[in-house]
């Protein structure tokens, strides 16, 4: 033992014959045993196993890609369901290393002898860079004074406020859910549920992330909102997700998570241009002795935007019932009316 504590090794040790030295054969070192010994080892031990074994097989540093394939081959050959391997001095850092030869001892020495100062603090950077990087999350704090947006909803017979708190650059960092009941326990509930996504704000998560993760979940209570925008929730959690997402995702997020669609945009883009024909209209001087019949390009394009906004009503009807099964807006089809999510009618086949 005290040989080994000193040199690393068995080899050498005082007293040990030579036809023992195979006993102390190790995975690695000066006294390894060959990496197919590990495969056959577990060749003998799998039949009696309905898994497959965790054993890594440790090969040299100079082992080639015909040297691995053939070890997966002879795995498979030996009825094995899982092999791993791991090749020595192949990561910056590894659960298990040699120490260093004696050669390499001298040469270290010498080299500690011969450094400067300089040269020394220059090595220990060069070390720290080649360190592996532990991976971690940093909180970002809010700012000690923040901005806010009070957000009140109605998800069928529930009243409920959300309150938002914001970045400096108008990102959502904290999250507030009061609803009515008071003491009850999904007062409770969604406090801790603000608090928790509160903490995963600060810590990097994206939004999207937890929109595309939470919303749709469906529970009660479900139904009718009074938003404009959400007209119908399948529980407070898809409302809330769907409410951020409108307000502080872009249009492209919107798009991917199917929170929006076209015709929000078109409508978006309609309201744009009847408001620039409208500021234009203003700055557009009186012409004296215009005819009647002649139409100004402001009012030219004002009547084509009226025209597409009355193609879009014919298209979307707001009056249209909710779907008795999943709770979304049915469209009109003939003279009932039908489900375009799950497919559900009120009456016609």
């Amino acid at each position: 033992i005290a040989h080994i504590d000193k040199e690393k090794s068995i080899l050498g040790a005082p007293h040990l014959k030579e036809e023992h030295v195979a006993v102390f054969a190790c995975s690695m070192g000066d006294n390894p045993i060959h990496y197919r010994g590990h495969v056959k080892m577990m060749g003998a031990v799998q039949p009696f196993l309905s898994g497959a074994i965790s054993k890594t097989v440790n090969m040299p540093e100079d082992a080639s890609v015909e040297d691995i394939e053939q070890l997966h081959l002879e795995s498979w050959k030996l009825g094995l369901k899982a092999v791993a391997i791991y090749r020595d001095n192949c990561k910056v850092a590894q659960p298990l290393s040699m120490a260093k030869k004696d050669d390499d001892k001298k040469d270290a020495e010498e080299e500690a002898v011969v450094s400067t100062p300089v040269e020394a603090v220059t090595q220990s950077i060069q070390a720290a860079a080649q360190a592996p990087v532990t991976r971690g999350t940093v909180r970002e704090p809010m700012p000690k004074v923040r901005n806010s947006k009070t957000f009140s909803f109605r998800v069928a017979d529930l009243h409920g406020y959300m309150i938002v708190g914001e970045y400096a650059d108008g990102r959502p960092g904290e999250l507030f859910i009061s609803v009515a009941k008071i003491g009850s326990t999904l007062m409770g509930l969604m406090e801790s549920f603000g608090r928790s996504i509160s903490y995963g704000l600060q810590h990097g998560v994206p939004l999207k992330v937890y929109v595309k993760g939470l919303s749709g979940s469906s529970f009660a209570p479900a139904g009718i909102t009074d938003d404009p925008d959400i007209r119908t929730a399948n529980s407070i959690i898809d409302y809330i997700f769907k409410r951020l997402a409108k307000s502080y995702l872009s249009f492209d997020d919107q798009l991917e998570l199917g929170i929006a669609n076209i015709e929000d945009f078109m409508n978006d883009q309609q309201t744009s241009l009847v408001d620039k024909i409208e500021n234009e209209k203003l700055q557009v001087p009186a012409v004296e002795n215009q005819k009647a019949d002649a139409k100004t390009p402001v009012e030219e394009a004002k009547i084509e935007t009226n025209v597409v906004e009355n193609k879009q009503k014919t298209v979307k009807d707001d009056q249209a019932p909710m779907c008795y099964n999943c709770g979304n807006q049915t469209q009109r089809s003939g003279s009932c009316y039908v489900c375009t999510s799950c497919g559900s009618t009120t009456g016609c086949s």
